[in-house]
């Protein structure tokens, strides 16, 4: 099982989405099954078929839900060295093409969110910049070519 670390609050909002799934929607399609049975013939109810995989899809994402909050591991960020970029840094950068200044903080996949300038440690950018210093240039290999970001300033 591989272990995914994460914030308080996105551990937190998984636990959620977990507890809405088997609470709520689970109950919710075995009534639609119950109600598409009680329609008659099972052999040509294509409501009862379709509520059937819709309860089969809804218990895969519970499944998967469920290994992920198992295999989570919430990370202590008062003891994050602010000396290089790790998981939950928060980076400011400056693109030496363009003299671009961008900030982003470094966080789980799950928990990538970019409109709030959250990236994933697994993306281009963020594999590129884990283990950089300040001073450092992060040579970051994109679709379109090679960028190079000056790593200013590392923050938690």
């Amino acid at each position: 099982m591989k272990v995914a670390y994460y914030t308080e609050e996105g551990l937190r909002a998984l636990k959620a989405e977990l507890d809405q799934l088997r609470d709520v929607e689970r109950p919710r399609a075995s009534q639609a099954i119950a109600e598409a049975r009680d329609k008659g013939d099972l052999s040509e109810n294509a409501e009862y078929d379709a509520a059937k995989e819709a309860q089969g899809l809804l218990e895969l994402k519970i499944a998967k839900l469920e290994e992920l909050v198992a295999s989570a591991r919430v990370i202590d960020e008062s003891q994050l060295d602010t000396s290089k970029v790790l998981i939950l840094s928060t980076v400011k950068l400056k693109n030496k093409a363009n003299n671009a200044v961008m900030t982003y903080t470094l966080v789980a996949e799950s928990e990538a969110d970019l409109k709030s300038g959250k990236i994933s440690v697994s993306s281009p950018i963020g594999r590129g910049l884990l283990g950089k210093s300040v001073g450092d240039i992060a040579e970051i290999k994109v679709p379109n070519g090679t960028l190079q970001m000056e790593i200013i300033e590392i923050t938690r």
